[in-house]
């Protein structure tokens, strides 16, 4: 692929790497909503087992090249939607040979010489990059960012409580691929009146015991994401804790999260206390998010509006509603936020990170 339409001719190089992924199919669906983009070539990249396929980028054929140090070459931003493994070894290649690394994967966020970058919250960041390589947030974290970025400017956030509401779809295609099976495994049948219905029904329809999750998750909630730490925490609630507070730049922000997986496809969603050190009000922060270009307020409840992950997923900004004051806790807000986690928290931000160093 020599050009893009609507690109200029000496314009940066892109190469998204792991592009026949879920999360880099979705980031070349972004890049085909654009009216333009910066590139003059977009490098898809993937291991043996695809490379050599053919995929629509802007309306051209481009084919999948086997990632290796040379497909760097020439390259200006590379965007990597690959395991934790992977980019820990390819990331710093791309580096040497000339890219700005825009990671996807756990591998360098919490590493102190590597910017975690929201770009509606931190874009300066971006600049910071002494190793060469920006992180992304985790999906999590990031649905409640934008947000969460916002009131801080105004009012000074100092302690979260979260619980999250997470979509089978962080666990990547097997997620999704089990919790379909496991619909379909119950749909129609008369369940939930005694312990071990929906086990039995699942044993029953032959899906095997190995799930991605450690409970059933159709007609259920699961009040676990992530593997096991310290204390009993989760690695996706300490990711919460941390993450946030190296975007927001608050090293000692209290926070506490407890993650838990539901039944949907995509889409995660969080119920949000947070506190600030300056007085606030549902008008006032109304009046910042509604501001916000990313973010839309659906918050009447007396309409029967309010966010939901079906009416959220597929769609770019984070959805915010039921802000309330607290009624016990001064300076705090209650809310209930969504954001698409393959969309705004993936594929979304790891590109708008892209364009924020394409444009520096």
């Amino acid at each position: 692929m020599s050009g893009l339409a609507n690109a200029p001719s000496a314009g940066p190089v892109l190469a998204i790497v792991g592009a026949t992924g879920a999360v880099g199919t979705t980031m070349i669906e972004i890049i085909d909503a654009r009216e333009s983009v910066p590139w003059s070539e977009i490098r898809l990249v993937a291991s043996a087992r695809s490379a050599g396929k053919v995929l629509k980028v802007r309306g051209e054929d481009v084919t999948v090249r086997l990632l290796e140090p040379e497909v760097f070459d020439g390259v200006d931003v590379a965007l990597f939607d690959v395991p934790d493994e992977v980019s820990a070894e390819w990331a710093p290649i791309a580096v040497s040979r000339g890219a700005v690394a825009v990671d996807n994967s756990g591998a360098f966020r919490m590493d102190p010489e590597v910017p975690l970058v929201v770009p509606e919250v931190n874009a300066e960041a971006a600049g910071r990059r002494p190793r060469g390589i920006i992180a992304n947030p985790n999906c999590t974290t990031l649905s409640m960012m934008a947000a969460m970025g916002a009131l801080h400017r105004e009012f000074g956030l100092e302690a979260l409580v979260v619980a999250s509401y997470q979509a089978a779809s962080g666990a990547g295609q097997p997620g999704i691929d089990r919790l379909q099976a496991e619909l379909s495994a119950v749909a129609g049948k008369d369940l939930g009146h005694r312990a071990g219905d929906v086990a039995e029904a699942l044993a029953a329809a032959g899906l095997p015991a190995d799930s991605p999750f450690p409970a059933p998750l159709a007609l259920n909630v699961v009040p676990w994401a992530g593997s096991l730490k310290d204390d009993g925490w989760s690695s996706e609630e300490l990711k919460v804790r941390n993450e946030s507070r190296k975007i927001l730049g608050i090293p000692d922000l209290k926070v506490s999260a407890t993650c838990v997986r539901v039944p949907v496809i995509t889409t995660h969603a969080l119920a949000v206390h947070a506190t600030f050190g300056r007085e606030v009000s549902v008008e006032a922060a109304h009046k910042v998010l509604g501001a916000q270009p990313s973010i839309v307020l659906r918050d009447d409840p007396a309409a029967g509006e309010w966010p939901t992950p079906a009416d959220t997923v597929g769609g770019e900004p984070t959805v915010v509603g039921r802000v309330r004051q607290s009624l016990d806790f001064p300076n705090t807000l209650e809310l209930f936020v969504c954001g698409d986690n393959l969309r705004k928290g993936a594929a979304l931000n790891t590109y708008e990170i892209a364009e924020t160093v394409a444009a520096s």
